[in-house]
């Protein structure tokens, strides 16, 4: 069963998933306008609070659960995987891809805005099922997608991040999977329960922390290495675009194999493209759907073009040093690059991994949640919470292999349903883009907001 969920998981992560989302990247952003070069308003908006707007968290709220679900262990493990896979350039791939998932996230989360909808409980609730069905009337696709992202929510949401927090309490501390599933269960359980008021809240303090707390050992050890980096960036821009042999125990590629796992990495990290974002999107309170838009797309930059490139260059670098370690290693590679902090390198990296996978159980257990209410309405959120809860104690304690490649599944399958709303509605987005961001109507307010 492994291998056979491996073959779909390779086949639906592979060039023709990775060609249909760099190209819808590419697409949108040439047919918005370079969205990128707005990135500096986008960060202002973030931490402006739209006081007397629709919705039920504020920009920073909404982004911070955003990032929570993003940023993850993959920044830090699945970086030094592309580099074990496709060498240096992956790294240089992988920002590229962040730098022009910016476009696709800002679409899918704009749309997401103008199609959402209150709830029976008067809640604002939206994402590409409601844009699937409102904006092109095809419910039965948004059912797939709401299907597809409940899944995944049981997969790479929950279970394999708690297994991920309870190995690493086993192998640093001696700690029992069950003692550690039973605290993040807890921990969980006090926060989901909550609502998204609760987990926007948590999530707004957890985020920033375990951002900052993260980057600054990256800094460190990057002041450690700073003989070396010269030479870092100037490999990773080489060996991305030339098939030379390099040193440091990087293995030999090919450029094609360098661009595929720099920008599957890249793809997989930010999930620009993958509808989940979008979701969270739909509840802030913003006076209309381009600022919103805007603010989501800033946490693609800060996960990939800031917090992917700098895990890039400190594993680079740390291999290119003198007795610097094999860079096939993958995963060890990290915990090597952060051992070369004294005494304390081992606790960042720890703390790190703890926080990053934490928030993410927080941010999919809301994505997951609004897919249920989707499917059977509010009824089944409460039910969802519950079973949820007991889903990630169970992460703790099984083996979880075949749950990773369903996972891999589940994600891929998010992907198709969320790009064909949003490539059929490009004249949507022009229209909103024009209205509010090219005619300088940024600060106006929605107009009938159904």
């Amino acid at each position: 069963m492994e291998e056979f969920l491996k073959e779909i998981a390779d086949a639906l992560w592979g060039y023709p998933m990775i060609i249909l989302l760099l190209g819808t990247h590419l697409y949108l952003t040439v047919l918005l306008r370079f969205p990128q070069l707005k990135i500096w308003t986008a960060i202002k908006l973030s931490v402006t609070k739209d006081k007397g707007s629709h919705g039920d968290v504020s920009q920073f709220e909404s982004l911070a659960t955003a990032l929570a679900a993003t940023i993850g262990t993959g920044n830090i493990i699945g970086v030094a995987t592309a580099i074990a896979l496709g060498g240096p350039g992956a790294v240089l791939w992988c920002w590229f891809t962040g730098v022009f998932g910016i476009a696709t996230k800002y679409a899918e989360s704009l749309l997401s805005v103008k199609y959402r909808m209150k709830n029976e409980r008067g809640q604002m609730v939206g994402g590409p099922m409601y844009v699937l069905e409102k904006g092109l009337k095809m419910k039965w696709l948004g059912v797939l997608f709401a299907i597809f992202t409940v899944f995944a929510t049981f997969g790479i949401g929950s279970t394999v991040q708690v297994n991920s927090i309870a190995l690493l309490a086993n192998e640093t501390f001696g700690l029992p999977f069950h003692v550690t599933g039973i605290v993040v269960t807890l921990l969980v359980a006090v926060v989901i329960l909550l609502g998204i008021k609760g987990i926007a809240k948590v999530c707004s303090y957890l985020v920033p922390f375990m951002a900052i707390f993260y980057i600054i050992g990256c800094l460190i050890i990057l002041i450690i290495n700073a003989e070396y980096l010269p030479e870092t960036i100037g490999l990773i821009v080489r060996s991305a675009f030339t098939s030379e042999a390099v040193g440091g125990g990087f293995v030999g590629t090919t450029v094609l194999m360098t661009c595929r796992y720099g920008i599957a990495r890249g793809l997989f990290s930010n999930e620009s493209g993958m509808g989940a974002a979008p979701i969270v999107s739909a509840a802030t309170q913003t006076r209309n759907p381009v600022r919103q838009a805007l603010v989501a797309a800033s946490g693609t930059f800060w996960d990939t073009v800031v917090v992917c490139a700098l895990t890039g260059l400190v594993l680079v670098s740390t291999c290119i040093a003198p007795n610097g370690i094999d860079a096939t290693q993958g995963a060890a590679l990290t915990h090597a690059a952060f051992g070369t902090i004294p005494v304390i390198g081992p606790l960042v990296l720890t703390v790190g991994i703890f926080t990053f996978a934490f928030s993410t159980i927080l941010g999919w257990s809301y994505y997951g949640e609004k897919s249920m209410e989707y499917l059977f309405g509010y009824k089944a959120v409460l039910p969802f919470r519950l079973i949820y809860i007991v889903v990630v104690f169970l992460g703790s304690i099984l083996n979880l292999s075949v749950v990773w490649t369903f996972s891999d599944i589940a994600n891929g399958l998010m992907c198709i349903p969320n790009l064909i709303a949003v490539l059929l509605l490009s004249k949507v987005l022009v229209s909103e883009t024009k209205k509010y961001l090219w005619s300088g109507n940024l600060d106006a307010e929605e107009k009938n907001l159904e």
